[in-house]
């Protein structure tokens, strides 16, 4: 059956043609960003928790299902991706903490290039979890930006991901080991892999911009970037630094970082990653504990978020984020949820939320903190998979005062 499939894999790739090798400067992609609130911060919160136990136990993301929260609730990035010859376009959800792509068999359509290799493949996130079957297909993710024979899923069942047609991973293809079931072991190519393996791009890089989240509707407030970076959208150089290996495994923007608030030291360096999963930023008890007190504010037990009146806003001091030589520095304003939809998270009209929030009691082996959106909002992110490093620059937003 093996074999079978092989020759018909074989005749596809003689029919759609050798690989070109276009060495193509890099080419950037609008994002367009939305809310999702079920239930509040409550929901907010249970799915940015459920999203770190799922990140810190690899069992939990290759098992076919399991007992975690459902709704994907907070802050996300679509990206419009065309898959087929012709293509058609579906929105993806945006995600660094997986490499699979996938489309829910209910949206996908397909067409003389889709193959299916009836191989089973299979993904658990924290905010839900696909199965299906393993197609190969033309991805086409930007002007110019297609890949040929891209392993995708065709899920027929999904939960957990209703506002969209599917998701396409931009995380290292570690990510994907034990989703095939026919190759437990073996890593799928991820998009940006197959783009630069294919020549499509130079660099195996990707370059995210997001901009802070200021209305209610869709908005594009986003960029991703194919190939390299834009320096458009970033002051200065990208300073990089190394993925921490971590129990053997470069699966994420896994990255060392001391943290602190003012002068005061509230967390020495440790490890942890920037993940495009959680809204909130997190970072562990002990640092949390600091920080709370630095600031004297009061915990408000309804939104579960720290809340501070407008005085002790008036006094905030910028929490420092210290990686590698570099120090990236938010401000005051970027520490607190955008006033203006307080609702969106059961907050009242007015009052002043703090986004850091507390990770838990960890082992000292565990990550210490995850930056989520509301970090990467304020910087410009480079994630460079053939030196498995991130690089950070400051935007125009660092210092914006929009929440």
């Amino acid at each position: 059956m093996f074999l079978s499939a092989l020759l018909t894999l074989l005749l596809v790739f003689s029919i759609t043609g050798s690989f070109v090798k276009s060495g193509n400067s890099p080419v950037s992609v609008p994002l367009t960003s939305r809310l999702h609130f079920s239930n509040g911060t409550n929901n907010l919160l249970e799915h940015d928790r459920a999203r770190m136990k799922a990140l810190r136990d690899p069992s939990m993301r290759r098992q076919n299902s399991a007992d975690v929260p459902l709704g994907n609730d907070g802050v996300s990035y679509t990206l419009a991706v065309g898959i087929g010859n012709p293509p058609k376009t579906y929105n993806l959800l945006l995600d660094s903490g997986s490499g699979n792509t996938w489309i829910r068999a209910s949206a996908y359509v397909e067409t003389s290039a889709s193959f299916c290799t009836g191989q089973p493949v299979a993904a658990t996130y924290a905010s839900g979890s696909f199965s299906g079957i393993e197609y190969l297909d033309y991805v086409t993710v930007g002007p110019g930006l297609t890949v040929v024979l891209q392993s995708i899923g065709v899920a027929q069942e999904s939960s957990g991901f209703e506002h969209y047609d599917g998701m396409i991973g931009i995380g290292p293809a570690g990510l994907t080991v034990g989703s095939l079931k026919g190759l437990p072991k073996e890593p799928i190519p991820t998009v940006i892999d197959s783009l630069f393996g294919q020549g499509t791009i130079s660099k195996n890089v990707l370059g995210i911009f997001f901009q802070p989240y200021i209305g209610l509707p869709p908005e594009t407030t986003g960029q991703i970037t194919f190939g390299g970076t834009d320096s458009t959208k970033y002051n200065g150089n990208i300073v990089y630094t190394p993925i921490t290996d971590f129990r053997g495994e470069l699966n994420f923007w896994r990255i060392n970082s001391r943290i602190t608030y003012g002068n005061e030291e509230i967390l020495t360096s440790k490890v942890g990653i920037v993940d495009s999963g959680c809204t909130l930023i997190y970072i562990d008890t002990e640092a949390y504990l600091r920080y709370w007190r630095e600031i004297g504010a009061k915990y408000n037990r309804a939104a579960e978020l720290l809340t501070i009146s407008k005085k002790q806003y008036g006094a905030l001091r910028n929490l420092n984020f210290h990686i590698g030589e570099q120090t990236y520095s938010l401000t005051p304003n970027a520490q607190i949820w955008p006033r203006s939809i307080n609702s969106k998270i059961g907050g009242k009209k007015g009052s002043i939320y703090l986004v850091i929030c507390d990770l838990g009691t960890i082992n000292e082996q565990d990550n210490h903190f995850y930056l989520g959106y509301v970090f990467m909002q304020r910087f410009y992110i480079a994630y460079d998979a053939t030196n498995s490093r991130v690089g950070f620059a400051t935007t125009p937003f660092t210092e914006a005062t929009t929440n």
